[in-house]
């Protein structure tokens, strides 16, 4: 946790907090802080700055807070990943978060297992978990927006076009001929597909949306070495959305 984030409803007056539960547990007993020690805060699609602990107790911790600096540029990129299964979708979340990926398309493929579309990860709630443990990693405070699109056809011929209109697109794809450039420096949109790749038909589809075909080579990653491994070209990218 190397940024509190602070929820509305955290304060008390406009310049006080009070902190209970996971984040009271977690600077007494992993940062060790005391009465006076100040910490790294952030108010949840805020300013951050810092927070000064002027009392403290077993059930409660009261901070006075200055927030004044303004959160990590985000990356000027949309995502759209087809669903992977739940254990690595935690960890896929976390870590475009932390990469500051602002929009993410978890879309269908004929590959996502059906199932995986009625997991609880997927309630609002259960994805805000997830990304607030990205911003906590990264010392951001901007929660990216998850938008879920359980239909592949209606979703790329109805909403993809608006979305992706003025970037440049990029589909990720074993065998494509075009390599991933090595920095991308253009609002762009990436498409991942699922453990397998895109089928045929998918592929088809995205290109008459005028999404470029890249590979990163020819050896075969798993979806999330390849997500990061591909959001890294972005990271030169700091265009505002």
């Amino acid at each position: 946790m190397n940024l509190i984030l602070l929820h509305k409803d955290d304060f008390i007056s406009q310049t006080r907090v009070r902190l209970s539960g996971r984040r009271l547990q977690h600077i007494v007993n992993i940062q060790r802080a005391a009465i006076g020690d100040k910490l790294r805060v952030g108010e949840i699609n805020g300013l951050s700055g810092t927070g000064e602990i002027s009392s403290l107790n077993t059930e409660w911790l009261d901070m006075d807070v200055q927030l004044n600096q303004e959160p990590p540029e985000p990356l000027a990129i949309t995502l759209l990943l087809a669903l992977p299964r739940p254990k690595m979708l935690k960890r896929i979340l976390q870590s475009v978060t932390s990469l500051g990926v602002k929009q993410i398309y978890l879309i269908n493929t004929y590959r996502v297992d059906k199932s995986f579309w009625s997991s609880p990860l997927l309630q609002p709630k259960n994805l805000k978990e997830q990304l607030l443990l990205g911003l906590e990693q990264a010392r951001d405070t901007i929660l990216p927006d998850v938008h879920l699109c359980p239909r592949f056809k209606p979703f790329v011929e109805d909403e993809l076009p608006g979305i992706s209109k003025g970037t440049v697109a990029y589909v990720a794809h074993p065998g494509a001929e075009s390599p991933c450039p090595g920095t991308l420096v253009q609002k762009s949109t990436l498409a991942i597909g699922p453990e397998g790749g895109f089928i045929p038909y998918e592929l088809e589809k995205l290109q008459h949306c005028n999404f470029l075909p890249i590979s990163l080579g020819k050896r075969i990653l798993r979806v999330e070495t390849a997500v990061p491994v591909l959001l890294s070209r972005f990271t030169q990218n700091q265009e505002k959305y």
